[in-house]
């Protein structure tokens, strides 16, 4: 299966960006990937603002980087949270930890065991299940889990199903395996998780990818034209900042 693109012109631009969005479709539906290169990108994760409130929205993040001199290239939501946004699971921001791993099984799609977790690293990036993770720590100074697992060491979640009758806006992201290159990607239209999985699996050859959320799924991609607005406030952010310039 091949991925029709929007717009010829991204397939003729040259080397990929250090961050690039584009509009793409894949076994007839649409999504929107972001490319990040992590060598030459700052990637973070954003939960509270300077006063200590939740951000919860994409232009609360852009208020706190303007102090900066810098803005987000890209973000999305990135893991699920509790009613008052906080983190279900570990949560690290500046190797500052907000709440404690995860690992026993339980309720609802955090619980679908194996999740995992999204490490941020100086120059790389992770996703780990998260029973590794806790075996063998790694020294992340941006961590977020969430779950279930898309993809595990290039398999599909062994619990997904083809024949599945759930389907949401859904929205995630994957790891190149030398870690340098993390691939974030949100649905355009409600998709199943066998169908969402395969996205990473099949089309982007990514052998790990986690499940960040559904339903309430936003993305801020300001070269493809998203705002990401929404009534509803979000828990964790994942975004890219750059000069404001």
């Amino acid at each position: 299966m091949i991925w029709r693109f929007a717009a010829l012109i991204l397939l003729l631009a040259g080397p990929v960006q250090a961050s690039e969005c584009r509009e793409a479709e894949y076994a007839d539906t649409p999504y929107a990937l972001c490319e990040v290169d992590l060598t030459q990108t700052e990637l973070r994760l954003f939960l509270r603002n300077k006063n200590g409130g939740i951000h919860g929205y994409f232009s609360s993040v852009n208020s706190d980087l303007a102090a900066e001199g810098k803005k987000l290239g890209f973000a999305m939501n990135a893991g699920m949270y509790h009613e008052d946004r906080a983190p279900v699971g570990l949560y690290l921001e500046n190797g500052t930890q907000a709440q404690r791993l995860i690992t026993a099984d339980g309720p609802g799609n955090f619980g679908l065991l194996p999740n995992g977790v999204f490490c941020i690293e100086k120059g790389r990036a992770a996703v780990i299940e998260s029973r590794a993770f806790a075996r063998q720590p790694r020294e992340c100074t941006f961590a977020s889990q969430s779950g279930p697992m898309l993809v595990i060491d290039g398999a599909l979640h062994p619990r997904f199903l083809i024949d599945s009758t759930s389907r949401f806006i859904r929205n995630g992201v994957g790891v190149s395996a030398d870690g340098r290159k993390a691939t974030f990607v949100i649905s355009r239209k409600p998709v199943t998780f066998h169908a969402f999985g395969t996205v990473f699996k099949d089309s982007l050859k990514i052998p790990n990818a986690l499940y960040f959320d559904g339903n309430i799924s936003r993305i801020y991609a300001p070269q493809i034209g998203t705002s990401g607005l929404g009534w509803q406030s979000l828990g964790p952010i994942v975004g890219t900042v750059v000069p404001a310039e």
